[in-house]
């Protein structure tokens, strides 16, 4: 059994490859809601079809970024400070991939119910899914940020033994 070789970041591979995911699932659910309220307010049943498959396609993409967070997170040189944000931010990632498809599937039944509405009720609920994925954008930032998982200068320090 061989171990890869991490590099300066403490990753296998050149960059970590969780943000490039999440990035790409926090766009699309922030579109998905964005068509549906514009589309609601219009009464242009066109949108409803885009947000429905941004949201498919993000419900899909987020189950990705946990799994690459899964790995990224454990190959992070985690120190005492950094372990309830991080606790936190995996349980809310796991939480997030759940609600995602929950919503979607909802979409889905939405959608081929009468397409050319959509519930108060689903507005709600994916307001609500807007403020979680804020709250998840606010904790993942702060990992990086503040607690500076993955950034090459913490990972050189906790090596040196100078950061715990």
């Amino acid at each position: 059994m061989s171990v890869l070789p991490l590099n300066s970041q403490n990753l296998p591979y050149p960059d970590p490859i969780h943000p490039i995911i999440v990035h790409f699932v926090i766009a699309m659910i922030f579109f998905s809601f964005f068509c549906d309220i514009v589309g609601y307010f219009t009464h242009n049943v066109r949108l409803f079809e885009v947000s429905f498959w941004n949201m498919f396609v993000a419900s899909v993409a987020i189950f990705l970024a946990v799994i690459f967070g899964q790995f990224e997170a454990g190959l992070a040189n985690s120190y005492q400070a950094v372990q309830p944000t991080l606790n936190f931010h995996t349980l809310m990632g796991w939480s997030l991939a759940a609600i995602v498809a929950g919503i979607t599937a909802w979409r889905f039944v939405i959608r081929n119910r009468n397409s050319l509405k959509i519930p108060p009720a689903y507005l709600g609920v994916t307001t609500f899914l807007i403020c979680l994925v804020f709250l998840q954008v606010y904790l993942g930032s702060k990992l990086f940020w503040v607690y500076g998982l993955h950034v090459e200068p913490v990972v050189e320090a906790m090596k040196q033994g100078v950061w715990r």
